[in-house]
């Protein structure tokens, strides 16, 4: 993976909509190409105890989890993400990239390349709901985003990484 200090990152914070709740205190980072070739993001993943993997897509309508942060490493293609909900904003999503994404963060995939896929884990192999937006579920999981933990781990640079210059 590049250096640090020669990663663009890009922080987004996006408002409760009313229906997704996002996070108000952390802002979504993109790593702009933060992955070089070669690199095994899945053992970077767990190195830095980023766990409970998964390797696929993201789903085509919007969620968000409540009571863990995510992070998605595009592992191959492109595709058209909106971030944030209704009113949130697309983001292009390229082979190498990092999206970190706090607790209430909502994401859903707008268009893809056939051969477009996602590593996604959780900080300390976190169990994961997934929500909605529904009205019925939302006081629960507004409580649930308040309660969870700044990670112990940047999810690529480990114990000192740039999530920390953003996440406090």
């Amino acid at each position: 993976m590049k250096r640090q200090d020669e990663v663009k990152v890009q922080a987004l914070y996006f408002m409760d909509d009313g229906s997704i709740p996002n996070n108000s205190q952390f802002p979504l980072l993109i790593y702009k190409s933060a992955m070089e070739a070669g690199d095994e993001a899945m053992q970077v993943l767990y190195q830095n105890h980023w766990s409970n993997a998964w390797r696929n897509g993201v789903f085509p309508y919007h969620h968000y989890h409540s009571n863990s942060h995510e992070v998605l490493v595009v592992d191959r293609g492109s595709a058209l993400l909106q971030m944030g909900g209704e009113n949130g904003e697309q983001l292009e999503a390229q082979q190498r990239d990092v999206f970190i994404l706090p607790a209430g963060t909502g994401h859903k995939l707008l268009k893809k390349q056939a051969d477009f896929s996602v590593i996604g884990a959780y900080p300390n192999g976190q169990d994961y709901d997934i929500c909605y937006g529904k009205k019925e579920e939302r006081p629960e999981k507004l409580n649930n985003i308040n309660e969870v933990l700044i990670p112990d781990n940047d999810p690529i640079y480990g114990k000192q990484g740039i999530l920390f210059s953003y996440w406090r």
